[in-house]
């Protein structure tokens, strides 16, 4: 049984990665539906919230349904951090996380992200403070370290521990690949395998199927995995896995139908929760990937991110269903 101090998340986790623009309430509403043991909201300012800004703010909305969830925050300031965190535990998640991981050049260039992490003293501080200041587990998501110079990653696994860190997700990459290669699990097996390593520790990069999961499961050792760009809008690849492990049988894809509906359900919370434009906005990254692989859908992609209508999109998608089942 995997635990982030008394939380309980089964005997191998899969955890949904905290994605900016992406893992919103809508969308994780459909990822839980499809076996998502633990999410993460998008990461959050630490000065927005302290500010009060209102896009910060919003994204501390979470739903019962959705537990347990944590609240992941980012800064490059030790104060606002320990604020922030006081903040996010008003909104009651089981977990507050610290991004020490984003590689993004206005993140990053500026000491918070994966930026912090030429600096491991003030990143050892700064999570002391956030434990000390809260009384939810702690838990953290960094990369390998700055550069394939720079891989630090067993020390800043020890020294996060330390101060009382009671989970580690790794992205095999460092801040400089950003999201390009191949992601490297050998330096994050190295830190599960540890003998002074306790807490558990999550692999993350480049999982994009079932057979890979249970690959670098075995592979790797690793406590649980952690998944991000695989999906987004492929929310079945967590029940695709789990029924991999437990079978070693695939599952058939999801259905034409399936995917209308999953689609539609996120598209009507994503309006809900952001209002006309903007979640019909945001859902237009969605749709590509939706009904990737599905023959004949480009017209109806043009149609439904060109359109800012709410019926228009929804008649679209029905039309999708009707017309493609077909084919």
């Amino acid at each position: 049984m995997v635990k982030i101090g008394n939380l309980e998340l089964g005997d191998f986790p899969l955890l949904l990665a905290p994605m900016e623009d992406v893992s919103d309430p809508p969308f994780r509403a459909v990822c839980k539906e499809n076996g998502a043991d633990m999410m993460y909201t998008e990461f959050i300012s630490a000065e927005g919230l302290i500010r009060d800004a209102a896009k910060s703010v919003q994204k501390l909305d979470i739903y019962d349904y959705e537990r347990p969830i944590g609240i992941q925050i980012f800064g490059d300031k030790i104060e606002s951090m320990r604020e922030a965190a006081a903040i996010a535990e008003e909104a009651q998640p089981e977990v507050i996380d610290i991004n020490y991981g984003c590689p993004v050049k206005k993140v990053a260039c500026k000491g918070a992200g994966a930026g912090i992490l030429l600096d491991l003293p003030k990143m050892q501080k700064m999570t002391e403070e956030i434990v000390k200041q809260v009384n939810l587990p702690v838990t953290v998501k960094t990369r390998l370290g700055w550069d394939h110079n720079n891989i630090k990653i067993l020390e800043v696994a020890q020294r996060l521990q330390d101060v009382g860190v009671q989970a580690l997700s790794i992205h095999g990459r460092t801040r400089q690949q950003m999201y390009k290669g191949e992601a490297d699990w050998n330096p994050i097996a190295d830190v599960k395998n540890h003998p002074d390593i306790h807490i558990p520790i999550f692999g993350n990069g480049d999982i994009d199927s079932p057979q890979k999961a249970l690959e670098y499961k075995e592979k790797y050792g690793v406590d649980g995995i952690m998944i991000g760009r695989a999906a987004i809008g492929y929310p079945w690849i967590f029940r695709e896995i789990k029924h991999y492990m437990n079978t070693g049988e695939l599952l058939p894809p999801p259905t034409l139908e399936e995917r209308v509906n999953t689609c539609l359900k996120h598209l009507k919370f994503s309006v809900e929760w952001k209002g006309d434009r903007q979640g019909i906005l945001e859902m237009r990254r969605h749709y590509t990937q939706y009904f990737k692989g599905i023959p004949h859908f480009k017209p109806y992609r043009t149609q439904l991110v060109e359109s800012l209508d709410f019926d228009e999109i929804v008649r679209v998608l029905h039309q999708v269903q009707e017309e493609l089942q077909t084919v």
